[in-house]
């Protein structure tokens, strides 16, 4: 399956400055892997060293999120959307 990924500003030098790219899979753990074949060390920037989605990084898949979902487990159909989004800290 071909999803299109959109790619946040601080990932960018990984893609050569594209916001979006095309990977593929069937799960979203299939995708970050196809992502990474093709844009070497995007993977280690969404994915610990576990190999689990890292804790301030957000993914959606067609604007569910997947942590709600099936995680990287998340089934990636033909023409998904997938988002990578820092999370954003602050306050007082």
């Amino acid at each position: 399956m071909s999803a299109s990924v959109r790619i946040p500003t601080i990932l960018r030098t990984y893609t050569g400055g594209a916001a979006e790219v095309t990977a593929e899979g069937a799960t979203l753990a299939a995708v970050i892997a196809d992502l990474d074949a093709s844009h070497p060390g995007i993977a280690a920037r969404i994915l610990d060293d576990a190999g689990k989605l890292r804790r301030f990084v957000n993914v959606y898949v067609n604007d569910d999120d997947v942590r709600f979902d099936q995680g990287l487990e998340t089934e990636i159909k033909d023409g998904s959307s997938v988002s990578v989004i820092p999370a954003v800290a602050g306050g007082c």
